[in-house]
């Protein structure tokens, strides 16, 4: 035993100082596009022309689909922010999927429900279709669909099938939008409405702001250490990666809270795919391979400032089983799509999905077979503490310099928290990371990829929410969401969205 940990810490260790040298440089990079598109879009975003947009007849009518599973608490709320957002001309597409709860019942109540004679198109695949459809007598932009549960993939897919209008909007139905953010949003479709199919935006933790009638009046961090650290994962996941891989044209991920398609490429690529645990992911891979193997130009686009609020975990049991989840939805993709790592699908094909193989698949374990070594090392005296201290900067002190470099970006550039504190809180946090919290999640991921590789049956398993802070005026019931709920799909090694 002892000769095999010898001779595994003699030819690994500079093999994984390495591989974090180059992951984090790739992140500097991605952090160093970034840095070229936030500024200049801060800069253009009073004179992009949003105030026209809002009203002209030309700006091209929006389908927000969302599906419902035992929403009661916040559906009411959630809906009417959906209904309030500015924007011309806009619907909200409701599927309640199978909700055992009172969420139909609110609905209902809230916006004057009857049942309608409207039946979908059918050109998307359905396991489930509509029981009853149902309109607003208080909105005429309000269709609500009801189901038997299927899950959320195959409820959207009927929510995109029954909407009208040629963009779709997915959102989760817990989720708060800015009230521009739809007008942000649709920029890109507006300015090259042939070859844009898609577009994302920037998905950031609610936990413990400030939240009155479907609006975040005022954004501020978490109180548990658990969330804050999620607020650090996502604005470097939000800021440098995806902001960097849109702009080299190979963003693979539009988060399920919140994207923007074209309702046509939805429907030619077969909507969602309901076996696949990552959905979201998928979707946006499969969109390329589809415009590629067409030979059509095509962009997928990301625009850093419309936000959408999202409550993240705030348990380490709920995050541990949100982590497997997502890590099993990246192989799951991966492998399924692994025929497109060729010359014919470009800078997809040839470096977005072998740098995901290679740094955000793998990275879980040459995380722990990192630490595995230095501690070996160690306990058989062959590794020097020189040698432990370049692991650990090469590991996690270039990971903290990343991580405040997004930080320093999103306050030049975006300026969303107010106080102070809030910033030395998350520049906190940012350390504090990387003191178990990251060894935890590459352990959670690993397990998740393991239970991929042995064939178990994917399990979505129960999200339990707190609800959203309040003003004193308005306080928000708690939030509890079963078997459907689905926070953004986050995967990357060092923070949760690619």
């Amino acid at each position: 035993m002892r000769a095999f940990v010898l001779a595994l810490v003699e030819y690994s260790q500079y093999l994984v100082i390495t591989y974090f040298l180059v992951l984090n440089s790739s992140y500097l990079m991605l952090i160093a596009l970034a840095g070229r598109t936030i500024p200049h879009f801060a800069r253009r975003r009073h004179v992009a022309g949003r105030e026209d947009a809002a009203v002209s007849p030309f700006t091209r009518p929006v389908s927000i689909v969302a599906s419902a599973y035992n929403e009661e608490a916040t559906i009411v709320e959630s809906v009417r922010a959906m209904l309030g957002l500015r924007y011309p001309v806009h619907e909200v597409v409701i599927v309640d999927d199978g909700s055992k709860d009172a969420t139909f019942d609110r609905l209902r109540e809230a916006f004057g429900l009857v049942e309608a004679d409207r039946v979908p198109p059918g050109e998307l695949p359905v396991r489930e279709g509509a029981a009853s459809v149902h309109v607003s007598t208080r909105s005429g932009s309000l269709v609500v669909i009801r189901k038997r549960n299927s899950g959320r993939a195959d409820s959207l897919n009927l929510g995109i099938d029954m909407a009208r209008h040629p963009l779709i909007c997915m959102v989760d139905a817990d989720s708060l939008l800015d009230s521009d953010a739809l007008l942000i949003i649709s920029q890109p479709f507006a300015n090259d409405p042939l070859s844009v199919v898609a577009a994302g935006g920037v998905i950031r933790p609610v936990n413990d702001s400030v939240v009155r009638y479907g609006h975040v009046l005022e954004p501020r961090i978490p109180k548990r250490w658990l969330a804050r650290i999620q607020v650090v994962e996502y604005l470097r996941a939000f800021l440098m990666g995806r902001t960097g891989w849109a702009r080299m044209g190979g963003l693979l991920i539009i988060s399920g809270a919140f994207g923007l398609y074209r309702r046509d490429i939805l429907v030619e690529a077969g909507g969602l795919n309901p076996d696949t645990i990552g959905e979201d992911f998928e979707l946006v891979v499969r969109v390329h391979r589809l415009m590629r193997d067409s030979g059509r130009p095509y962009k997928v686009a990301f625009i850093p400032e419309p936000v959408c609020w999202t409550e993240v975990p705030d348990t380490a049991r709920v995050l541990a089983r949100q982590r497997r989840r997502w890590h099993r939805g990246l192989y799951e993709t991966l492998r399924q799509h692994r025929g497109m790592m060729r010359p014919r699908y470009g800078f997809v094909g040839l470096v977005a999905l072998p740098y995901f193989v290679l740094f955000e698949l793998i990275a879980p374990l040459v995380e722990i077979l990192g630490l595995f070594i230095v501690a070996a090392g160690f306990a058989y005296g062959v590794i020097s503490p020189g040698f432990a201290i370049l692991f650990m900067l090469a590991a996690f002190g270039y990971a903290i310099v990343l991580s405040l470099l997004a930080l320093l970006l999103d306050e030049l550039g975006l300026h969303r928290y107010k106080r102070l504190s809030d910033l030395f809180a998350v520049a906190a946090a940012t350390v504090v990371e990387n003191l178990g919290y990251r060894q935890l999640t590459a352990v959670w991921r690993l397990q998740g990829w393991w239970a991929a590789l042995r064939g178990g049956k994917p399990v979505w398993g129960e999200m339990t929410r707190s609800g959203f802070a309040a003003t004193p005026q308005h306080t928000t019931p708690p939030l509890t969401t079963g078997t459907h709920a689905a926070v953004p799909e986050p995967q990357t090694s060092q923070s949760p969205v690619g």
